[in-house]
């Protein structure tokens, strides 16, 4: 039969990547950055995580021992640092050398796979582990840990209670985002920044300051979602190139949303759980159904972009300067 609790809750744990993602996607993309690069970003901060966590375990004789706080923070920092890293690189590139911001993320997406796989191939040959994986339980077991009473609650429990505290910050993430974006002074001008380059650059707004610095958090917030694929949802295994595809679901859930990072909540919710639909749904031997299935979030992605096309209502269309690079000689 089919389990509604147990979908429900499997789709919110694999919607949790994909909203690291889209909200930050849509804040670069409000500045008219258009980051392909969105899965190479993902993956280099899950590899910088994964890096910070094994030295740290193997620097402690006993890991039961292991300091909660510095389990925390160690992959968080890493993956902050590294993520970081790929914002400044792929803005240098874009804004102030004013490369093509579609082959500069296409290029990231190889670089940020092709990166985290060596260092992963690496630590897997530092281990000199039989298969080809890493296992970080100890620093997992706590940053998945979930609230105590959630086992108490039933299926009540089950679906609101039962994840880590990186699932909830996506959440929170998410919200303060719609509400910088919409309700904020800051927020004004960089939607400004992201419609009319021009108007705004005359209007005395630093339009590269605000390029830089919102491609840089949103590629942060975005490679939050590779430390909870690996920390959290993979329980600390990692395997070279197992994140899948998510980084370009990701993508196609900031066109989804109508770059409104508020919807992404419930958006990445119906992704994750169309995600995982096949697993729910028998389809005997028949893999040809099963690979269907995995095709709806795609699907539905399509569906959502010739509807909003065919509406062509401003608020529904994605910043007028998406993808465009900035000549102030040309204002």
């Amino acid at each position: 039969m089919f389990d509604i609790t147990s979908f429900i809750q499997r789709a919110i744990v694999q919607s949790i990547p994909l909203l690291f993602g889209c909200t930050g996607e849509t804040i670069t993309e409000k500045s008219g950055n258009l980051n392909l690069g969105l899965p190479g970003v993902m993956y280099i901060g899950a590899i910088s995580a994964v890096i910070g966590s094994f030295f740290y375990e193997q620097s402690l004789s006993d890991p039961s021992q292991i300091n909660a706080v510095l389990a925390v923070l160690i992959p968080l920092l890493c993956c902050i640092l590294g993520s970081l890293l790929m914002g400044l690189l792929y803005c240098f590139l874009t804004v102030t050398l004013r490369a093509n911001q579609n082959v500069t993320g296409l290029a990231m997406t190889t670089f940020g796979v092709g990166v985290g796989n060596f260092f992963g191939g690496s630590l897997i040959s530092l281990t000199g582990s039989p298969v080809p994986s890493i296992s970080l339980s100890a620093s997992s077991g706590i940053i998945g840990h979930t609230l105590p009473f959630a086992g108490s609650l039933g299926g009540f429990g089950k679906v609101l209670f039962s994840y880590g505290f990186l699932a909830y910050a996506a959440i929170v993430i998410a919200i303060i985002a719609s509400y910088v974006l919409n309700k904020t002074r800051v927020g004004l001008q960089l939607r400004a920044v992201g419609e009319d380059p021009a108007t705004a650059d005359a209007a005395g707004i630093n339009i590269t300051r605000y390029k830089y610095v919102a491609t840089c958090i949103g590629c942060v917030i975005a490679g939050l979602g590779g430390l909870y694929y690996v920390m959290d949802y993979s329980k600390g295994i990692w395997s070279n190139d197992a994140f899948g595809d998510r980084g370009w679901l990701a993508l196609a859930l900031v066109i989804f949303t109508l770059w409104r990072p508020a919807r992404g909540i419930p958006s990445s919710i119906l992704f994750g759980g169309l995600y995982i639909l096949y697993l729910f749904i028998p389809t005997g031997t028949n893999l040809s159904i099963k690979e269907l299935y995995k095709m709806l979030p795609y699907v539905v992605t399509i569906i959502v972009l010739i509807a909003t096309s065919m509406r062509n209502k401003r608020e529904s269309q994605p910043p007028a300067s998406l993808g465009l690079p900035y000549f102030r000689e040309d204002r």
